[in-house]
């Protein structure tokens, strides 16, 4: 059975992680910014994420710190959460594809990808 689709915070914070390890804030950030301010993650939304997405080996802890006496865990894309990233990344361009095919078969106007 293949895994379930991410959904799109789910996929957003994944993404976040993509590029370098990130503390909670950030992601939120991050997210926001490659969603152009679509989706905008609180703050109990987020963190009950992280600790879903680190159960199911998808994340890690990369480090922890105290940031003005606050102790902060940075999170790091896991080894299986970089190869789910590539799965649904390919996934949703295969589903890309396929729509701008349907689009101009039918005569529609397809904006540049």
């Amino acid at each position: 059975m293949s895994e379930r689709v991410l959904q799109e915070p789910t996929l957003l914070v994944l993404t976040a992680l993509a590029d370098e390890p990130r503390h909670g804030y950030a992601i939120a950030q991050e997210v926001k910014s490659l969603s152009g301010n679509r989706v905008v993650l609180r703050t109990g939304t987020l963190y009950g994420a992280l600790d879903r997405l680190q159960k199911d080996g998808l994340i890690e802890v990369h480090r922890e710190e105290v940031v003005d006496g606050r102790a902060r865990k940075v999170y790091a894309l896991a080894p299986s959460g970089r190869e789910r990233l590539a799965v649904e990344a390919d996934r949703m361009a295969a589903t890309a594809r396929e729509a701008r095919r349907r689009l101009r078969a039918s005569g529609g106007a397809v904006a540049p990808a």
